[in-house]
């Protein structure tokens, strides 16, 4: 793969995303896969699922041989000029308030210590009240 080929915006890369003309941006690279469609092994869908925008995740994490890799120089058209791909945004999930689990273990044995009581006293006058008015 070498340098001193064209540079190529995303915007220009991504015209080419169907199965009579199709390119892969691939670690800074692009390249012309249209007559390797048929032949690869994961089939055209997933080569054209990776048009338009950068791949080399989808590539890397796949685990290409080494021969596949070397087949790639075949297929190069020249580079991307990466401050046309879009950075990637670390997911941040939304604020939510925080739980602590701790605290609400606490408050359980809290209620729970008032509760419990509060039933047996009544148990008891139950009983006392249902013996005495059996009599």
């Amino acid at each position: 793969m070498g340098g001193g080929g064209k540079v190529y915006t995303l915007a220009e890369v991504s015209q080419h995303n169907n199965a009579k003309d199709c390119w892969l941006v691939i670690e800074g690279k692009v390249y012309n896969v249209t007559k390797f469609l048929e032949d690869h092994p994961g089939g055209d869908e997933v080569l054209l699922s990776a048009t338009g925008k950068d791949a080399t995740d989808d590539f890397e994490d796949v685990g290409h041989s080494t021969s596949a890799r070397a087949m790639m120089d075949e297929f190069y058209v020249g580079d991307i000029n990466t401050s046309t791909i879009p950075t990637k945004t670390k997911y941040t999930p939304p604020k939510q308030p925080h739980y602590d689990q701790d605290k609400t273990s606490e408050f359980v044995i809290k209620l729970l210590q008032f509760l419990v009581p509060l039933l047996i006293l009544g148990l008891a006058f139950g009983i006392r009240f249902y013996t005495k008015s059996s009599a």
